[in-house]
């Protein structure tokens, strides 16, 4: 029962990471559709919203999850970086470069974090 609510809680937490990065994707669309802005003068923004929605997903999984939200968030983050390999893998023949790993990494890492608070936000003997 336990590893069906730990499947579960990363289910959720990849549905907001996604949720998150298709709105945030909208959004950047529809700025560089209408306005004169340029895909290189949003790249720390979209990296950003990217890193704020990797941490929204683990913090929604260790509060689903209730416990080991390090390991919780991990497996979002890593869920999210398989998903995100597999896509660039099979649609466009492309391996991670180098650059891409280290971000990966450090999606996963800020994911954990995110799963971390997400527990003990969570936790009913906080104060």
């Amino acid at each position: 029962m336990e590893s069906r609510n730990t499947g579960i809680s990363v289910l959720y937490g990849l549905g907001a990471v996604f949720a998150l990065a298709i709105a945030g994707s909208l959004v950047f669309s529809l700025l560089l559709r209408f306005t004169s802005i340029q895909e290189a003068s949003l790249q720390y923004i979209v990296t950003t919203v990217s890193f704020i929605a990797l941490f929204t997903g683990g913090f929604i999984t260790g509060g689903k999850g209730k416990h080991k939200g390090w390991l919780l968030g991990g497996m979002t983050g890593s869920s999210y970086t398989l998903i995100i390999f597999l896509f660039q893998y099979l649609g466009y023949d492309s391996l991670f470069s180098a650059q891409q790993m280290i971000y990966h990494t450090c999606y996963i890492v800020t994911a954990m974090m995110g799963g971390i608070l997400g527990v003990n936000m969570s936790s009913p003997g906080r104060t």
